[in-house]
């Protein structure tokens, strides 16, 4: 996911995209048990994709607590 799209991101799709791939990651390396992943990358892009995600949502918990 860009940084443009996760910008443009609402605090609650944010923390609604979130949950959803941290979900993801979870099934992802529970079947890794049972057989290797077909593109072992997708398990470094989810987790920067949270990353990058929670680290919108801080931005805008500072924005929010500065302005208030």
């Amino acid at each position: 996911m860009k940084k443009q799209e996760i910008a443009a991101m609402g605090r609650q799709e944010l923390v609604d995209s979130i949950k959803e791939l941290e979900d993801r990651l979870a099934d992802l390396k529970f079947y890794k048990a049972i057989e290797p992943p077909q593109n072992p990358m997708v398990f470094r892009n989810s987790r920067r994709d949270i990353a990058k995600m929670k680290t919108r949502l801080s931005q805008l918990a500072k924005q929010e607590s500065g302005e208030g």
